[in-house]
């Protein structure tokens, strides 16, 4: 069985037998939700590549210290893959953050497409965004990820034209598109952007934006997915023709 993984925010200059401080939440949950005790094995994370495997050495209420036995720091994932995703409606959005996370994607980036049920509007914006990076964050630590995903500010359209012009490949979802993943070339690293649509669909303006800016439009089969579901599985689709999942 894998360990338990906790995240900390910085592990900068962390060697095997330093000690790290866990403090507020992070600890509270080791100490008093998981009972983690002295002398038992636990990771910690920063979340932008550095892991440390050790040993609790103290523990409190809300603060607990970890002695490293063994620091790994790893590179980013590539292709680094970006999820576009339309507001759902209800918490179908922490559906799709919680799935995009455990398949690896590196960030996630919350769209206010014309048709969107959902709408984001005054705090609902800060609530939204807050609730998005708590799932990617627990998400993450359940995934044993080393790279915690990004959750991006709310988008525009204009803002997800300027996107897809700057990746490396963009794809965009429709069911009706005439092509199917065989037309798209998918590169070992680089960057890769994937616009997931809403619950009422792309209109033809968005489409043809994004065509313009360079997105290649598909279908992912017959079937019609959900907003919710369809990027986890395209994320799929990208990463069985990458050397990550070979």
């Amino acid at each position: 069985m894998s360990l338990p993984v906790h995240w900390v925010e910085s592990l900068a200059g962390v060697r095997p037998g330093d000690v790290v401080s866990v403090d507020g939440d992070e600890a509270h949950h080791a100490v008093a939700v998981r009972r983690l005790r002295r002398g038992e094995r636990l990771a910690l994370t920063d979340g932008v590549g550095t892991t440390v495997v050790g040993t609790v050495a103290e523990t409190a209420k809300r603060h607990l210290t970890v002695s490293a036995v063994h620091v790994e720091t790893v590179a980013e994932p590539v292709p680094r893959i970006t999820v576009v995703q339309a507001l759902p409606k209800g918490d179908r959005g922490e559906l799709a953050v919680e799935v995009l996370t455990e398949v690896g994607v590196a960030t996630i980036v919350p769209w206010a497409a014309s048709r969107s049920v959902a709408v984001w509007r005054g705090d609902r914006v800060d609530k939204g965004l807050a609730r998005w990076r708590a799932t990617a964050r627990e998400a993450a630590k359940q995934a044993r990820r080393a790279w915690f995903p990004a959750i991006a500010a709310l988008a525009s359209t204009d803002d997800v034209v300027t996107l897809v012009a700057r990746a490396s490949l963009a794809v965009v979802l429709h069911e009706g598109a005439a092509a199917g993943w065989d037309h798209v070339a998918v590169p070992d690293d680089g960057s890769v952007l994937l616009v997931i649509g809403p619950e009422g669909g792309l209109s033809d303006e968005e489409l043809e934006r994004f065509r313009g800016a360079g997105a290649t439009v598909v279908r992912l089969g017959s079937e019609v997915l959900r907003t919710s579901t369809a990027g986890v599985v395209a994320v799929a689709a990208v990463l069985s023709r990458t050397p990550r999942w070979w």
